[in-house]
């Protein structure tokens, strides 16, 4: 070996061919140890942002808000003055049907096949009123003659009543298509003749069916659900208050249908209709 000149390791030649850099020593090496030191201040969490309080989720669309009911409009007042003048008209209930069936200011008898008028007797011991005839009442032009109109007479015959004791009627005479829920300016025009029927029947109870019928009949804003059970007095004239009949709510039978568990509600509704009828009209007891 030259003097001058260093000894080469033939292996770290092989090595720094190979890309290695740094050998791993038989012993352990702390390598962090070889490292400066860090600043304290690198240990502290970064400061984040102030939070701002969370703000409610507005959903990016919304129901539109209904627009006034159309009987504001003058086309419609012009229909419920035209109803109102048909209606006063009839002083017996034949008049007042065939005031009902020659009646063009409602559109929805444009589109049924038939005006399914009340019936049954005048000073009938119970008026039912449902809100409006559906397929099988438009096919027969009767009204309640359905499953619903079964079910009524299943429940008229519970407390001894036939469906020919009652009178049976609905604040709509005509099927909305697809049994869609009538309009308002549809219901404003066709209660003046339901109310001008009522008047007519001169019922000793008079029972709204349902909650549309209830809200219309008895100018409530409360659902069925609160309203049912609760009796009231029905003017059977707005220029006079004093002359009333008894009235009270209960669900509609094509209601119980779909919520068969609510059928003991109208049991009790029932009971007390026949206890009324027994207690102030006379009416004998159930043998």
């Amino acid at each position: 070996m030259e003097e001058g000149h260093p000894t080469r390791d033939p292996l770290e030649d092989f090595l720094k061919a190979c890309g290695v850099t740094v050998r791993l020593e038989e012993a352990p090496q702390d390598r962090f140890a070889e490292l400066p030191p860090i600043p304290i201040a690198a240990h502290q969490p970064a400061k984040l942002p102030k939070a701002h309080p969370r703000q409610p989720v507005v959903p990016e669309w919304e129901p539109p808000v209904e627009a006034a009911p159309p009987a504001a409009t003058a086309a419609g007042q012009a229909a419920i003055h035209a109803a109102r003048e048909a209606a006063r008209a009839a002083t017996t209930l034949d008049a007042l049907h065939a005031a009902l069936a020659s009646f063009e200011g409602c559109p929805l008898r444009e589109t049924a096949r038939s005006t399914c008028h009340g019936e049954g007797p005048v000073g009938a011991a119970i008026m039912f009123v449902g809100e409006a005839p559906g397929r099988d009442e438009d096919d027969a032009g009767r009204p309640f003659v359905g499953r619903s109109g079964r079910l009524l007479e299943k429940m008229l015959a519970a407390i001894g009543l036939g469906r020919d004791e009652v009178f049976i009627s609905n604040v709509i005479p005509w099927r909305p298509p697809l049994n869609r829920t009538p309009s308002p300016i549809e219901t404003a025009t066709c209660e003046v003749f339901v109310r001008q029927e009522i008047r007519l029947v001169r019922p000793k109870v008079l029972v709204p069916l349902g909650g549309a019928a209830a809200k219309t009949l008895l100018q409530v804003d409360q659902g069925i659900v609160r309203q049912r059970g609760r009796w009231v007095s029905y003017a059977l004239d707005e220029h006079a208050p004093d002359d009333t009949i008894d009235a009270v709510a209960t669900f509609h039978p094509a209601y119980l249908l779909r919520t068969p568990a609510e059928k003991r509600r109208v049991w009790w509704d029932l009971l007390a209709i026949r206890e009324r009828l027994e207690s102030r009209h006379g009416l004998p007891p159930v043998r």
